[in-house]
Parts: structure tokens; C-alpha cells; sequence
């Protein structure tokens, strides 16, 4: 085996990399920009070098500086992970003619598949149903526009070399071609090295579905069932899933035995993913089309690791040293559901803008596992554990079916650390949070236990979010497609709403937090006479709602009903562990001038909290009225001004486009909310702006 491995890649794939390398026994060696210096993945390997400054074309994207560090620390393979080099030819090409062996598919099956233009021709040779499109290469806006004219709107817009949501743009319009054409470019170019773009026909209401396959040298190849990924946003994966709630057991044949005769087309061995788009109407197993194929590792493969007992990062290395398989196509076995969600730096508040910045804390919730171990068809060294992210470890999920919600399995893949940054430069992904049940809903519902107890300050994160989405009856009910997120949330997302039983219960832990604080602040002063109590009489407002909480000795009443809550807080407490009707309650709490604020369930409530007899004297105070910035063009989110398309005494319409900022490598296109006059410009092209940065102003 191989003796000594490098991960030219960072942040949580190259954790899980090294987590699975660490028990093979193989020693480790990380690679790092100057922004990553005291990452987790560097402070994880046994060795660490130094790539260059944090751009990742000034690091992580330089394919020599990667080799020589492999070639100085002694490695004798490269696991690239996902994105950066991992589906670069040339890349793949050059471990080979250095001697050292590339974690991943052969440098031909790369050029074939990675190529979305190309690997769309060879599918379409190969008798692959693909999406109606033009494949040909575009020279400029006017050609682009033509040809999507010709297709028909709505378009797709793809960088040939695209992948993780990055280089997309959809077009209802011709004005949508010429405003997003060059982005499309630029960003394929900034994140790919490639600016070649091709257009195709967009399947409206479709679902999203990948097949995963895995080979060896030898010519066996196998697929691993199906993920569910149609949960997106900006075509960005937000929710996957296996098995998928909408495959039957005819489409998983069809179409797993038609990923696995492209990837034996174009020689395909080690992890590989096809991806289809397949309409929400079909139910014959007919009607699906080849998008493309990820000749690397998935984002998303642990779920596949939890419902097969597979450990796809092992497979991948035994593969790269020469092992074959030893399992077939029969031995392949889907056990129960698993769900991934991706925990991003991200404001859902603010129309999901990006967000950087220190971790000022960070704690995920605790893996868990099932006591079983998973007997794996590929015989020895698998199915004896799973990475579990930079700092934690379980066992993989059990083969059996299990009954019960409290045998789950839960699984936190991250990179990050308290205290850590999240940087610009980089994908805003924080952690993957997966789950594992003998059920759908019941590895639904341990994502919302989990999300309500994961932890987040410093950044914004859309935990809210995620867990709305797992709470949202259409998603329960496995009705998804990929328009889900914009047609289920048009006015953007304000939080989950609140059940009247929710309410209440919030209002009572906000009352009895406050009990014990004003107990605390009693015992600490000792100055007010012994004799003294804190209130036990509470006015809680939340929203609208505004409820009357009692404490006592007997009990808490709500709104003079007695309230079936049994909880504990010690002032100081971040989280408050509650049983309200004998089911588990998750409240992350944190003080306010005025109260508390409460998170679970997927939203934040500010609570109000007074004393009784205070209470009505709130009426009386005076209302601060936040100042006007309605002339303003203010940056959304941390970024780099790439573009301004006005001047100061230029005439601009509601809707006109005035800046484009780049944040997190994707182009954002900044618009006038209303018909004026430039009066000024505060900035220049090639500023690097905070958020609420002014970079106009009307008159």
C-alpha cells in the first residue's frame, strides 16, 4: 500500500481524506496558502508545505508548486479531492510522468468526461438521451444570443469547465443572454481556467439525480445507487439525499447500468459521479438526460457511504495502488436513508449574501453511531469507519435495518475550527451535516435535532434555513424539484413559522432564564436584604405575541394555561435542553439589552422580557426610526468591486444594473430599486469593499 499520501486540497475534503489515510496506516501531507496556514487540515498531517499567498491561482490552483511538495515530502500518490486541480488532464498527466500515482480517474477519462461540451458529443455517440443544446463553442454575446433564440428560452448558460454551481447563468430573455454571457465567461475562467461556454435548453420542473459509480483497473465497475440533489439554489446543491424519494427500483437499473456502460467507454476507474436531470412527471425510467459526469469525488458521496457501509475514499485509494474491487454489481446493497446538508456562510436573511469572517464560536453537534459495524463485500480494511470531520470519528452505519430514532447515525464533515477565519477567497461552505436513519423522515427529523444544536457565531450561516427546509411539508413529502427553494420562498426567507405550541414554549424558557439570571444578579449584589425574590410574574413579547408567563414552585403557566415543560438553564448557558410534551426541544439562547434571543426550528425570535408590573410602561417609550439609505447603493456582502456601468450624472431606470461585485467567486449584479441620477461614486473597480460599503449615492 502506499506508504505516504498527499491531499492537494483544504478545508473539510482534505480532513476526510486524511481521516480515512490515518487508518489505513498511510502518513500524511497537507498543502496550504498563506490564508490556511493554522487550518485543521494542516494541523491534521503528519507534514504541511506552504503553496503561496491565499488566491487560490497564486496556490492550491498551481499544479508544479503541489508536485515539488509532493516530490520534497517523499508522497508516492495525490489525492486531489473536489474542485481546484481534481478534474484537470494535465494535472492527472503529470503525477503519472512525476511517478507518482493520482488518487483518481485516468488522465483520458478526465479529458472525455470533464469537458462538458466534449462529454456531452461522446454520450450522445454512445446512445446517452442528453439535453437539446448547441455543443459547440460560442464566440461572443451576439453568437450566444442567436443561438439561444434558436433553442427556445428558457437556456441554460454552463463554462465548459464548470462545476459546483459556479459558471451557470439561466436566461429567460434575450436581455438575460446579454447581461450574463461574459460573467458566464469570466467565471469560468476565474475558477476553472477555462472561459469556454455553452448553451442548452432548460428542463423546467426538473428533478436532479446522480448516479454514483466506482471501478477498478481491472474493468469492474459498479454504480452505488442514486443521490437526490434538486434541492439547489443559484444551481448550487444546498440538500442531498439516498436513496432518492422519487426513484423506483427500474430507474435505478436503467439508469445506473447506462452511467456505468459511459464511465466503461471512456475507461473509467476509481469514483466517479454521472449526473442526470430527469422530468418530475416521469415515472417510466425513460426519460432522463445525461448533464455531465464529475470524474472525482462528489461533495455529497458521504450519504452514499452511509446507505452502502462504504467507505468511497478507502475504495479510492485501493484502486489508485492497483486492488480491485472485489465486489460486484449483486453485492451492492442500499440500507436505509440518509440526508446531507451543507452549511454555508451565508445570510438567508439577507437574500443569502455571503459572508466572512471569524468563527467567534463554533460547535456542531455530536457524532453518533449505531454499536455495529458494517461487513463490507469489498473485504478487509473497509467498513471499519467513516470520516467524520476534522476532529471527530464514528463507525459507518449498520447493515441491519434498525427500528427506533435513537439508534441514528449522525456525521459532521468540516475544516474549520473556533476561532478560525472564513476567508474570500475560498467556497463559503462551513461543515456537511448528515444523517442516518432506517427511515426518510426519521433521518429528517435527526437533521432538524442536529441542525437546532449546531452552533454557529461570527459569519452568518443559514442553519434557519436548512432546518425550514426539513420541516417544509412539500420537502417531507419528496414533491421536490430543482426550482424548490424559488418557488417555495419567491419573497426570499424570514424564518420558519412559529406554532402557537411553540410560542408558548419559548415564552417560558425566555421567562425562566430570566428568573434565573434576576436570582443570580440578587445573590451576586447581596445588597437589597436576603428576603428579597426575582420576579416570578413575566411579560414575554415575541413578534406580535406578547404572553403572560408564571414561574413557581409547582410549575410554569403560560397566558394562565399550565404548560407540560420540564427544563434547566444556569445564566450563562448557550443552549437549553427542554422536553415539552415529553419530545426533545433544542433552544440555542443569547442575551439581548432587552431579553433573550431564541433560536430552534428553524428561525430566530427576539424575546422582550419584563417584569409584569413593568410591562405596560413599554407602551410609552420612544420609537428610534432607522435613517433613510434609500440613495444609496450600498455592497450586500464583502467583495471585489469588478465592475461599474455608471457615472456620476448619468440618468438610470428601476431595475438598471450599476455594479458587479465579486464575492465567494461568483459575479453579483447590483441594480438600481428605482429611477434617479447618479450625484457621486465613491468607489473604483478593483476595491476591495465591506459589507454595507457606499459605492454610489443618488440624488
Amino acid at each position: 500500500m502506499f506508504k505516504k499520501i498527499l491531499v492537494a486540497n483544504r478545508g473539510e475534503i482534505a480532513c476526510r481524506v486524511m481521516r480515512t489515510a490515518k487508518k489505513m496506516g498511510i502518513a500524511t501531507v497537507a498543502v496550504y496558502s498563506d490564508a490556511d496556514a493554522r487550518s485543521p487540515h494542516v494541523l491534521m498531517a503528519d507534514e504541511a508545505v506552504r503553496l503561496g499567498p491565499p488566491p487560490a491561482g497564486e496556490s492550491y490552483l498551481l499544479a508544479d508548486l503541489i508536485l515539488k511538495a509532493a516530490k520534497e515530502t517523499g508522497a508516492d500518490c495525490i489525492h486531489p479531492g473536489y474542485g481546484f486541480l481534481s478534474e484537470r488532464e494535465s494535472f492527472a498527466k503529470a503525477c503519472a510522468e512525476a511517478g507518482i500515482a493520482f488518487v483518481g480517474p485516468p488522465p483520458a477519462a478526465i479529458a472525455a468526461m470533464g469537458d462538458k461540451i466534449e462529454s456531452k458529443k461522446l454520450a450522445k455517440q454512445a446512445g446517452v438521451n442528453v439535453v437539446p443544446g448547441f455543443l459547440g463553442e460560442i464566440a461572443d454575446t451576439e453568437e450566444a444570443v442567436r443561438i439561444a433564440s434558436g433553442i427556445g428560452y428558457p437556456v441554460m448558460m454552463k463554462a465548459s469547465a464548470g462545476g459546483g454551481g459556479k459558471g451557470m447563468r439561466l436566461a429567460y430573455s434575450e436581455q438575460d443572454v446579454r447581461e450574463g454571457f461574459e460573467a458566464t465567461k469570466r467565471e469560468g475562467l476565474a475558477s476553472f481556467g477555462d472561459d469556454r461556454v455553452f448553451i442548452e435548453k432548460f428542463i423546467e420542473s426538473p428533478r436532479h439525480i446522480e448516479i454514483q459509480v466506482m471501478g477498478d483497473q481491472h474493468g469492474n465497475i459498479v454504480y452505488l445507487g442514486e443521490r437526490e440533489c434538486s434541492i439547489q439554489r443559484r444551481h448550487q446543491k444546498v440538500v442531498e439525499e439516498a436513496p432518492s424519494p422519487f426513484v423506483t427500483p427500474k430507474m435505478r437499473k436503467a439508469m445506473g447500468e447506462q452511467a456505468v456502460a459511459l464511465a466503461r467507454a471512456v475507461g473509467y476507474y476509481s469514483a466517479g459521479t454521472v449526473e442526470l436531470i430527469v422530468s418530475g412527471a416521469d415515472t417510466t425510467g425513460e426519460g432522463f438526460y445525461f448533464l455531465e459526469m464529475n470524474t472525482r469525488l462528489q461533495v455529497e458521496h458521504p450519504v452514499t457511504e452511509a446507505v452502502t457501509g462504504l467507505d468511497l475514499v478507502e475504495l479510492m485509494i485501493r484502486v489508485a495502488y492497483g486492488e480491485p474491487l472485489g465486489f460486484g454489481q449483486d453485492d451492492v446493497q442500499l440500507n436505509g436513508w440518509a440526508v446531507e446538508n451543507r452549511v454555508y456562510a451565508e445570510d438567508p436573511y439577507r437574500g443569502f449574501l455571503p459572508s466572512i469572517g471569524r468563527l467567534v464560536r463554533y460547535n456542531p453537534p455530536e457524532s453518533k453511531s449505531t454499536p455495529y459495524t458494517s461487513p463490507s463485500p469489498s473485504g478487509e480494511g473497509l467498513g471499519e469507519g467513516l470520516s467524520a470531520g476534522a476532529a471527530r470519528e464514528t463507525s459507518p452505519p449498520p447493515t441491519p435495518p434498525l427500528k427506533g430514532r435513537g439508534e441514528a447515525y449522525v456525521r459532521v464533515d468540516d475544516g474549520v475550527r473556533e476561532g478560525g477565519e472564513v476567508s474570500m477567497f475560498y467556497d463559503p461552505m462551513i461543515a456537511k451535516l448528515i444523517t442516518w436513519a432506517p427511515t426518510r423522515e426519521e433521518a429528517i427529523d435527526e437533521q432538524i435535532a442536529a441542525l437546532d444544536a449546531f452552533e454557529i457565531e461570527g459569519p452568518g450561516n443559514n442553519l434557519d434555513f436548512l432546518s425550514a427546509l426539513m420541516q417544509h411539508p412539500r420537502f417531507r413529502s419528496g414533491t421536490i424539484t430543482t426550482g424548490f427553494i424559488a418557488e417555495e420562498y419567491p419573497g426570499g426567507f424570514h424564518g420558519a413559522p412559529a406554532s402557537p405550541e411553540l410560542s408558548e414554549a419559548l415564552a417560558a424558557i425566555a421567562a425562566f432564564a430570566a428568573t434565573a439570571e434576576a436570582d443570580r444578579a440578587r445573590r451576586i449584589d447581596g445588597q437589597l436584604g436576603k428576603r428579597l425574590r426575582p420576579p416570578s410574574d413575566w411579560s414575554v413579547k415575541i413578534g406580535e405575541q406578547e404572553h403572560l408567563v408564571a414561574i413557581s414552585t409547582t410549575g410554569i403557566t403560560v397566558d394562565d394555561a399550565d404548560l407540560d415543560i420540564a427544563l434547566e438553564y444556569t445564566p450563562g448557558d448557550r443552549v437549553v435542553e427542554a422536553e415539552l410534551e415529553d419530545a426533545p426541544l433544542t433552544v440555542k439562547i443569547a442575551r439581548t439589552r432587552t431579553g433573550f434571543k431564541l433560536t430552534t426550528r428553524g428561525a430566530s425570535h427576539v424575546a422582550r422580557v419584563l417584569p409584569a408590573h413593568v410591562a405596560p410602561y413599554a407602551q410609552h417609550l420612544i420609537e428610534k426610526i432607522p435613517p433613510d439609505l434609500s440613495k444609496f447603493l450600498l455592497c450586500p456582502m464583502p467583495g471585489l468591486l469588478m465592475r461599474l456601468d455608471v457615472a456620476a450624472g448619468d440618468k438610470v431606470e428601476a431595475g438598471q444594473p450599476l455594479a458587479v461585485v465579486e464575492a465567494m467567486k461568483m459575479e453579483n449584479i447590483l441594480r438600481a430599486e428605482k429611477a434617479g441620477t447618479v450625484k457621486s461614486i465613491n468607489a473604483k473597480t478593483g476595491d476591495s469593499l465591506a459589507v454595507d460599503a457606499v459605492i454610489l449615492e443618488m440624488e
